[in-house]
């Protein structure tokens, strides 16, 4: 049986958790909101017609910022049409997903459903059909507490207090060439940095996020981030990092290891924000706001006759609901290793989606809502991770990929909060078809038990969660978990994430 050796010492650390990095993301797409926070007919449905089934879901799963409209969405969207009476609101044509928006749901909505998971919201402005005055508006209308006319507005529309949001987006994926409005690197730039600088005239305090690339493997990616920054270094908190995973051609082996794309995007897009702080003699650091990552079957999707007839475009039609596997999971699990391991840079993050749309939750309407597979490891490591991002020193056998060459079968993470004397380790097993025995030299963290081990696997690595088997694939006890002078032993099937606590 191959053995791995993890090394933890408190003395070589990351950075501390950041509850951002356990954000998600609510679009106008498919069933995300319609049929899947929103329900009015539903029997858990509060006054609000949100699922009450499905806001004691999102509580579990842990989520923080949670970001909203868009997405695509939102380079089309006229964020007024979602506020004031829902009977005098407009429907519109969604040009993103070739779908029909009822504006039932807006703002003042969305505001009050984050308070009731404890989340914070993270709000996408248009830059697309958009600009300027418009952000200030929404900026107004969000945050000013009273006295001005976009305020009492607010007031007048049921929401007394302001919403208080402090994380904002300067538009979405503006590189690519599906969003409306796109343009050039320079072109959105100056943009960008415009609104940042108008924004902060009405409150310098806020956090704001640029445009980065929509993917790694855009032909303008690098040279994106680097035009961008050179324009709005000195105006913004975070460039945003955009990616998702699928298998290609059947090549499961890499895509198991995913996570190694996602490491190497992080390393470059810090690379080309510190080249801008060199140019520029700055003492400020960029952070990376990932606010768009998970495992999504895009190619699927791409496959699909789109109605090309906007007269036939539905209100809320299913899409983008992909059936998550044990393996694709193990990958999420995986992904998130890699957000932590990172937890320098990447500050803030978010899983897309949160309900229905390429999501760890899915419901039925008039029916249950349940955990999808990957719902798990994002919940469990919301859950665990605190304290600091330790960086483990790994010692594991290679697997082969044909996207990445060798890689490590194990890969691994840590955290410690020295005050609560509490440590987590999460753990994958990348292989598909060997067992893993990993040694974790625990000692100079002064670990004395294993206060839990759970892991996530199933001998069909393509086995659901489906409406008829919610709980196919679920968390299991890892009985082989055991300590014994300060090493700690766990044994990982193939195609698993594992999570250890420690005490």
């Amino acid at each position: 049986m191959p053995h791995a050796r993890l090394t933890l010492d408190p003395h070589f650390t990351v950075a501390p958790v950041s509850r951002r990095i356990f954000g998600s993301f609510v679009e106008h797409l498919g069933r995300s909101v319609y049929d899947g926070i929103y329900e009015p007919g539903h029997r858990t449905a509060n006054e609000d017609g949100f699922r009450r089934d499905v806001i004691e879901l999102v509580r579990e799963l842990g989520v923080s910022t949670i970001r909203y409209p868009g997405g695509n969405f939102v380079s089309g969207y006229r964020w007024e049409d979602g506020v004031g009476p829902r009977e005098q609101r407009p429907k519109r044509l969604d040009l993103a997903w070739h779908s029909t928006e009822t504006n039932e749901v807006g703002l003042d909505e969305f505001a009050r459903w984050i308070k009731e998971v404890d989340g914070e919201l993270m709000y996408a402005v248009n830059l697309g059909t958009r600009g300027v005055q418009e952000a200030l508006d929404v900026l107004e209308y969000a945050n000013i507490p009273a006295g001005t006319a976009l305020s009492d507005q607010r007031i007048a529309n049921g929401s007394p207090e302001p919403h208080a949001i402090r994380m904002w987006c300067l538009g979405n994926e503006m590189d690519g060439p599906w969003q409306l409005g796109h343009g050039t690197a320079e072109e959105y730039a100056r943009l960008a940095g415009k609104t940042a600088r108008a924004m902060r005239q009405l409150d310098p305090t806020l956090e704001l996020v640029v445009c980065g690339s929509s993917g790694a493997g855009m032909p303008t990616f690098g040279d994106w981030e680097r035009t961008v920054l050179e324009e709005t270094y000195d105006d913004v908190d975070f460039i945003s990092c955009h990616a998702y995973y699928e298998p290609h051609d059947g090549d499961v082996a890499s895509f198991l290891a995913s996570a190694v794309s996602m490491d190497r995007f992080i390393d470059s897009v810090v690379a080309s924000a510190d080249h801008v702080k060199a140019v520029r003699r700055s003492d400020k650091t960029m952070y990376l706001s990932f606010d768009e990552w998970n495992v999504w079957y895009q190619s699927v999707y791409n496959d699909v006759e789109k109605i090309t007839d906007a007269s036939e475009w539905p209100q809320a039609p299913r899409l983008l609901e992909n059936a998550y596997s044990a393996m694709d999971a193990v990958v999420v699990g995986n992904l998130l290793i890699s957000l932590l391991r990172h937890a320098d840079r990447v500050t803030a993050a978010s899983l897309a989606q949160l309900v229905n749309v390429i999501a760890p939750i899915t419901t039925e309407p008039h029916g249950p809502a349940w955990r999808q597979t990957t719902f798990y490891p994002f919940a469990i490591t919301s859950r665990l991770a605190r304290g600091t991002v330790l960086d483990p020193k790994i010692d594991s056998p290679a697997m082969v990929t044909d996207a990445y060459g060798d890689v490590p079968m194990v890969d691994a993470v840590a955290t410690h909060d020295d005050a609560a004397g509490t440590a987590s380790v999460f753990l994958v097993n990348r292989s598909l078809t060997e067992t893993v025995t990993v040694s974790i030299d625990a000692g100079p963290l002064g670990v004395e038990s294993v206060r839990g081990a759970q892991t996530l696997h199933d001998d069909d690595y393509s086995a659901g969660n489906t409406l008829q088997d919610q709980d196919r694939v679920v968390p299991e006890p890892n009985k082989s978990a055991r300590i014994e002078n300060g090493t700690v032993t766990v044994t990982l099937p193939p195609v698993s994430w594992t999570a250890l606590e420690l005490q």
